[in-house]
């Protein structure tokens, strides 16, 4: 029933497209990605695609131009080898954070790599927890943006009891986590921070009651932690009893590894939208496959029923 679809993967996250194939009962397709010797990327896709469904999994995470560009390179091989359609599965949208004109003269690169990958070949993008969901609109062809929600709640009703408080980091949070809370039945609380710049942020109160609870922090994102961990101190402070932290895209760059080792969080749980090195591996970290949610969504498409019905 599955034979028109092929699943390709780049070298972004290889683990994760065998998972998703894997839940379809599929291999990933004959696809050689490698570099010449000044950096270009050169594909080859080995097997015929002709009138196929394909699907190419590519998180554009760390390096993200080089990801990016592997993406473009196979999603314009596979348009010229006649595949009759294409999607770009990205679990983790690089760039995702330039989605407005913040400041004069600056650019909205979330757009200019909607239009590039549109133009390379997709003619439909599978995306999981987009940063910002305007980033939909930045596309002219079909979008689906997926949740990571139900394989966090699933593992967070396992492992938590009532004793619970969901905390959104900063205000732009607060419908993120205010819809986790709702869906495990506890209470919210707010982190008050002032960012004086980028990357850089300052805890300044805390809004809710979190005495005595164990402190769920979550965010679609977490990059060099500074936020995260300096809301767990401050949770911690206003008298938390254990601090916990989610989100669905490990970024983990620059001093985050550092930052969450000597952290007040206790545990800090993950997906595997952008894999970890083993520089980022840690007794601190849990990591949750959304391979099957992925592969679940694959399977809808192809048989035009919801995708939405999902996460409801």
């Amino acid at each position: 029933m599955l034979s028109k679809i092929k699943i390709f993967s780049g070298n972004s996250n290889k683990a994760l497209a065998e998972k998703i194939a894997g839940t379809l009962g599929l291999s990933l397709g004959k696809a050689q990605i490698k570099s010449f010797s000044d950096g270009e990327i050169f594909v080859d896709i080995q097997e015929s695609v002709r009138g196929m469904e394909i699907y190419v999994v590519q998180s554009t995470c760390s390096p993200g131009n080089k990801n990016l560009m592997e993406l473009l390179i196979m999603l314009d091989a596979l348009k010229r080898a006649s595949a009759n359609s294409i999607t770009a599965v990205i679990p983790y949208y690089g760039y995702a954070r330039q989605d407005r004109k913040a400041a004069p003269r600056t650019p909205i690169s979330a757009k200019l790599v909607a239009d590039l990958i549109t133009t390379a070949g997709a003619t439909r993008v599978l995306c999981l927890d987009l940063h910002a969901g305007q980033i939909q609109g930045f596309f002219n062809i079909p979008v689906d943006n997926l949740f990571a929600t139900p394989v966090l709640l699933r593992y967070m009703k396992d492992e938590f009891s009532d004793d619970l408080v969901v905390v959104s980091p900063d205000a732009g949070g607060v419908e993120r986590a205010r819809a986790f809370a709702k869906r495990l039945g506890v209470n919210l609380a707010i982190v008050d921070k002032r960012r004086p710049e980028a990357n850089v942020s300052e805890v300044m109160n805390v809004i809710g009651d979190i005495k005595g609870k164990n402190a769920l922090l979550l965010d679609d994102m977490i990059d060099t932690a500074g936020t995260m961990t300096q809301a767990a101190a401050a949770l911690k402070k206003f008298g938390a009893k254990e601090v916990f932290a989610c989100c669905t895209h490990p970024v983990l760059s620059g001093p985050a590894m550092d930052r969450i080792e000597n952290s007040a969080i206790k545990e800090l749980v993950v997906t595997d939208t952008i894999p970890l090195d083993e520089e980022k591996k840690s007794d601190k970290i849990r990591v949750l496959s959304v391979g099957p949610i992925l592969g679940e969504a694959i399977r809808r498409i192809h048989f035009g029923e919801s995708v939405s019905s999902l996460f409801v």
